[in-house]
């Protein structure tokens, strides 16, 4: 039962591979004739669970309601995006976003619900280390644009370099993963060598310290929470 169940929970989810949009995309029908086999075996699972439970406790455990309601929206969202087909009208498949709770409310998934509740709760004391790297980032792209907004600075394709704010923010944010360096510090460099100070002062910070304290926070509180939920609390 529980190698059945896990089957056509990958089988349900590998349907976005071949849905449009797809790169091999199947016919709609095909697509939706999978996808109602699911359901109905997820559907059949939640029946043949019902039948071994008593009644008040299946219906106070959320799992199994969010499991009915997430079969409900996908079959109303089959069935209203088949109709739209049906008269060429561009629609978009909305209900994919429900199916992974497939994967996570089954009684099977015990172990993927006890990684997923210690994720969620390392998310909220993570939030300070985020916000203070945050902050960091809009004041050093704060910094740039004091420094290179006025110099009249252009990159290789002759657009303006560093003049607004928000390009700024995200220019730095792609530097904190080193993915455009040295490019976005040529301009600068080209200009004048010392700024090249700013950009190795911003790697320290950004890159090497507070993305280190990032991953020690958030591997911390996970181990954390992992080792002291027991076992019965994830059902």
């Amino acid at each position: 039962m529980r190698t059945a169940t896990y089957f056509f929970i990958f089988l349900n989810l590998s349907l976005a591979l071949f849905e449009e949009p797809a790169v091999y995309p199947l016919p709609f029908l095909a697509t939706s004739v999978l996808e109602v086999l699911c359901l109905l075996v997820f559907l059949g699972r939640l029946t043949h669970f019902a039948k071994v439970t008593l009644h008040n406790v299946f219906w106070k455990d959320t799992k199994n309601i969010c499991i009915m309601v997430a079969i409900l929206l996908s079959l109303t969202d089959l069935a209203i995006y088949g109709v739209l087909k049906l008269y060429d009208v561009r629609s978009i498949r909305w209900s994919r976003i429900v199916r992974p709770i497939f994967l996570i409310n089954f009684a099977e998934s015990r172990q993927i619900r006890r990684a997923f509740r210690s994720i969620r709760n390392t998310l909220p004391e993570i939030t300070y280390v985020f916000l203070l790297f945050m902050f960091s980032l809009l004041m050093f792209s704060l910094m740039a644009l004091k420094l290179f907004g006025e110099r009249n600075l252009q990159t290789a394709e002759g657009l303006p370099y560093f003049r607004n704010y928000l390009e700024i923010v995200f220019d730095l944010y792609v530097l904190v993963t080193t993915a455009n360096s040295p490019d976005v510090m040529m301009p600068a460099f080209d200009f004048s060598s010392w700024y090249t100070l700013f950009f190795i002062a911003f790697v320290i910070v950004n890159t090497y310290i507070f993305m280190s304290l990032f991953l020690a926070v958030v591997y911390n509180n996970y181990k954390k929470h992992l080792k002291v939920m027991p076992g019965g609390a994830c059902d």
